[in-house]
């Protein structure tokens, strides 16, 4: 009886390390995909996305893996500029809003029910209203280029964060820990920095992760739609944009490879968050 549990045991100890093997090497596969993309959508420069008409319109080959576009542009070489640039755009609105979600979560649960109530009425009043509006409203507010679409991702990808924060900062401020803190005459500041951060951390990592495919999503609707960037700009949106008058003309690669880039980029970031939610939270690699 005892050698069929120690098997059992050691059956199970060898499957979750399987496991924990395959989310490593997910994780870093998608970091690494993830980080040859923006690097190199980095290193295009603008001499590398010069038109030559000799060479419009070509279908995908070996020497234009993406083909070119009616300017005679490699639509990889835009492809990877414009996904680096969506990515970039990703990581400083993500950032900024998971600032606002951090504050306004741990203001909704440590500074009283009339607070709690007034963030909760903001947080339920920016859930009610769609996203891509509030983006188009404040980009054109302030005067549209990078820094409206960055500031109109960041106002609108923080509501769901503060939520959960507030939760995680309710529960760990009953938690015993806490009330041992206190008694034992640590201040705050002490608490905050020991029980609270440390707890809420992952979670604000992997918000961060998955904020990010909508975060992309709606910085290519907006573009795609002509508010935010330059038309000048790479962005994928407008090259999506561009795009969609010469599909029925029968240059379906201008849209379709550049899309189908966006949609992989999106699934791996996607991808990376569960797993990195699976290596946090290992009770979450067995659901």
């Amino acid at each position: 009886m005892s050698i069929s549990v120690e098997n059992t045991q050691l059956k199970a100890a060898k499957k979750s390390g399987n496991l924990r093997r395959k989310t490593i090497i997910t994780i870093f596969l998608c970091i690494g995909v993830l980080a040859f993309v923006t690097i190199a959508g980095t290193m295009v420069s603008h001499n590398d996305l010069i038109t030559d008409f000799t060479s419009k319109n070509l279908a995908p080959s070996m020497s234009h893996l993406f083909g070119t576009d009616w300017l005679g542009r490699d639509m990889l070489l835009r492809t990877l500029k414009g996904l680096s640039m969506s990515i970039y755009i990703g990581i400083f609105a993500c950032f900024l809003g998971m600032i606002i979600a951090t504050v306004l979560g741990l203001a909704s649960a440590t500074m009283g029910k009339h607070v709690d109530s007034v963030i909760t009425f903001v947080v339920d009043l920016f859930l009610s209203v769609p996203h891509l509006l509030v983006i188009i409203i404040i980009c054109v507010a302030v005067g549209g280029g990078l820094t409206g679409v960055v500031i109109g991702i960041a106002a609108t990808h923080w509501t769901s964060m503060t939520r959960i924060i507030r939760a995680e900062v309710k529960q760990i401020l009953t938690s015993e820990y806490v009330h041992v803190a206190r008694q034992m005459g640590k201040s705050r500041t002490y608490i905050a920095a020991k029980h609270i951060f440390p707890h809420i951390f992952p979670q604000l990592l992997i918000g961060f992760i998955s904020t990010f495919p909508h975060a992309l999503l709606h910085e290519a609707s907006i573009t795609f739609l002509g508010f935010g960037l330059s038309p000048h700009e790479p962005a994928i949106g407008i090259i999506l944009s561009e795009s969609m008058k010469y599909l029925a003309a029968g240059y379906w690669w201008l849209a379709v490879l550049p899309g189908l880039a966006l949609l992989i980029i999106v699934v791996l970031f996607d991808v990376l968050g569960d797993n990195i939610d699976k290596l946090i939270n290992p009770k979450s690699m067995h659901r």
